[in-house]
């Protein structure tokens, strides 16, 4: 399929106004810079409406992280999801991805943990996977000041699909029960995978092959054992008794490919998966439904999707 052309606009407008990737710039303009695009575009008019939100903190693994709770409107038990922000583990916060966020919670019906964890280069890996995987488990001991019902779940996008997969796999490993898994165009391979997404999207579209490298760059400092599941899930030893899972790849982003791979690795193993791929869509869809309808039409269906798993407990 063609590239959605409202997305199309997009990626026109921001070459117009001289917008250069993350890893030709420094990393303070980079963030300055994703701050602008995500949260600093945002009318008031396409703020998603959710019943409350709210600033609190939970565990990481050095110590207190920041976090945001957003709860649906409704009352009764809900269930919870852990949500972790994409940004190449180097980039985005709270507030970038705030109406991801409310989009999340709104379809799906639940409680929604936003979790601030550590950023790289100042704290490389594996300090994102200390602190997503103790901020997890800190939300399954403290579920009552939450959603309340038994169903949890981890959520993503880009680098915080990379992240939500580590944990779903560290608790699989620990014999906790994570009820679902929701991995927004995930990153789970090293640069050097062997995809044909990486060539035919690698520049163009948004998110570029060589950006993808800088913020790997970021991400591993020292770290050279580049096949450790932790790192790059997609190495994991096993896929088995991992909780379903809602994939969502685009068409026109260098990611594609290995979650869709991912995917039939999950599915071979026994594992209930929805792979939705976005026709049309760029890596970083998932916040540009106030400007494209296909792209928003995507988000409501698959968070929907994901809701209805977590309402299956």
């Amino acid at each position: 399929m063609a590239l959605d052309p409202h997305l199309g606009k997009v990626l026109q407008s921001l070459a117009a106004a001289g917008r250069k990737p993350p890893h030709e710039i420094t990393l303070k303009e980079s963030r300055g810079g994703y701050y602008a695009l995500t949260f600093g575009t945002r009318t008031q008019e396409q703020i998603v409406p959710v019943g409350s939100v709210e600033d609190t903190e939970v565990q990481g693994g050095g110590g207190k992280l920041k976090a945001r709770v957003y709860r649906p409107k409704g009352s009764g038990p809900k269930p919870t999801v852990v949500f972790f922000h994409g940004g190449g583990f180097v980039l985005g916060g709270l507030d970038t991805h705030d109406n991801m966020c409310r989009d999340i919670c709104k379809s799906s019906d639940s409680v929604v943990v936003s979790v601030d964890y550590r950023l790289s280069p100042e704290s490389p890996f594996p300090a994102a996977v200390d602190d997503t995987l103790a901020a997890t488990k800190w939300v399954i001991q403290h579920i009552a000041q939450f959603g309340g019902s038994s169903a949890i779940g981890v959520a993503g996008d880009s680098a915080g699909a990379n992240l939500a997969t580590v944990v779903a796999q560290q608790l699989a490993a620990e014999g906790i029960n994570l009820t679902a898994q929701f991995l927004i165009y995930p990153g789970i391979d090293d640069v050097d995978g062997d995809y044909p997404s990486r060539t035919e999207n690698a520049k163009g579209y948004f998110l570029e092959q060589d950006t993808l490298n800088w913020f790997f760059a970021q991400y591993v400092g020292e770290w050279r054992e580049f096949k450790d599941p932790r790192l790059t899930p997609i190495n994991a030893a096993s896929f088995a008794n991992l909780p379903p899972a809602v994939i969502v790849t685009a068409e026109y982003d260098p990611l594609r490919d290995e979650a869709e791979v991912y995917a039939e690795r999950l599915q071979s193993a026994g594992v209930e998966v929805d792979v939705v791929r976005g026709a049309g869509m760029v890596h970083g869809f998932f916040d540009m439904g106030r400007w494209s309808p296909a792209a928003q039409a995507i988000i409501d269906k698959t968070s929907s999707r994901f809701g209805e798993l977590l309402h299956k407990v």
